[in-house]
């Protein structure tokens, strides 16, 4: 393969690693979330806290299709 079009050898493996760490961290992300709003502000309240954390995965996943997904 002609080396001008071809990625240079640490580009390659940075690129495909990239994409996996970053959703990796967002679901992280959504699970500390999740967690904290329930331990801090829902304790007791039990149908609250299930229309909360539904609110919560929706507002991440619309974030997840709108910033980490390539058309």
């Amino acid at each position: 393969m002609n080396r001008l079009l071809a990625p240079r050898d640490g580009e390659w493996q940075n690129e495909t690693m990239r994409r996996p760490a970053a959703i990796v961290l967002y679901v992280l992300a959504l699970v500390a979330v999740v967690v904290g709003v329930d331990v801090l502000l829902l304790r007791h309240h039990t149908w609250e806290r299930l229309l909360v954390n539904a609110g919560i995965v929706a507002v991440f996943v619309g974030g997840y299709f709108s910033l980490l997904k390539r058309p």
